[in-house]
């Protein structure tokens, strides 16, 4: 199942330089090494521990490892642009991080890493409880990390096919459907061509099962996002807008589908889009 870059270079510098969240080793006075690659070979890079998650800070960069079952190799390729840099983080918390270039030609395909390599450990180590004066506030990084991704797919404009409804000039349509980390992101596109603004009364998207038997009848049970990103609350005339749901990980059996339902406050463009089980069960 594929997938994508994970969160933007910021996250890095906040792994990077934030004592709560990596404590730092005697490496990060050092530079950093440098690691090339092309778009023609494998950069295989072996860890000590598991990856867990392989960051890049430019899309000219890939990194992929398996997500589903954690391994301890990853595969690096490269574009040519500006070189940029690879955050790695291991199963046990250990960080990584190293610049990466483009180069034409490679003398190295294969990267053996040793666990003195790490320059810190995303968990804090506490020597002594008594020294703590006042601990920092933990950050929650879940709704950061939902809006970086976010803002990646809708940079990326990929389409999963069609999956769109009109009516009265009010076109509904979802582009993407991706998997990541546990959540289902839905990349949605409302585009408004009549002369009349669309006032959003809501978005809600929910599974509908096709009860079987004699007395035929549709069951519909709501979804709940795990977050919104560029939801807008009017879409005026002759205007398209581009958003995300983020949805908790579900799969659809054959006799259910997803429905997304999109009312309009005080009037009656109101659209129910489809969603084939297909869709739901084969993300990008």
């Amino acid at each position: 199942m594929r997938t994508f870059i994970l969160i933007s270079a910021i996250l890095i510098c906040s792994f990077a330089s934030r004592p709560c969240t990596a404590q730092a080793t005697a490496q990060t006075t050092k530079n950093m090494d440098t690691i090339y690659a092309n778009d023609t070979k494998n950069v295989a890079l072996f860890f000590p521990e598991p990856i867990r998650q392989g960051i890049t800070g430019s899309d000219n960069f890939v990194f992929t490892y398996n997500r589903e079952k954690e391994q301890y190799f990853g595969l690096l390729q490269a574009k040519p642009g500006k070189e940029s840099n690879l955050l790695v983080v291991n199963r046990n918390g250990s960080i990584f991080s190293y610049i990466v270039r483009y180069k034409k030609q490679l003398s190295k395909l294969n990267y053996f890493i040793p666990t003195s390599s790490s320059i810190g450990n995303e968990k804090p180590k506490v020597k002594d409880s008594i020294q703590t004066e006042t601990p920092e506030k933990s950050v929650d990084y879940g709704e950061y990390y939902y809006e970086k991704f976010c803002t990646y797919l809708l940079d990326r404009k990929q389409h999963v096919g069609r999956i769109k409804k009109q009516k009265e000039n009010i076109i509904l349509s979802v582009e993407n459907v991706v998997f990541d980390k546990s959540a289902l992101y839905f990349v949605i596109q409302i585009e408004n061509n009549s002369t009349l603004d669309y006032d959003l009364n809501f978005l809600k998207l929910s599974v509908e099962t096709r009860q079987k038997g004699k007395r035929k009848s549709l069951q519909r049970l709501n979804q709940e996002p795990l977050f919104k990103y560029n939801l807008p609350n009017k879409i005026v005339e002759n205007e398209m807008v581009r958003f995300v749901y983020v949805m908790p990980k579900f799969s659809l059996s054959n006799d259910r589908r997803a429905i997304l339902e999109l009312n309009e406050k005080d009037g009656e463009r109101n659209i129910e889009l489809k969603i084939s089980h297909r869709y739901i069960n084969n993300p990008n």
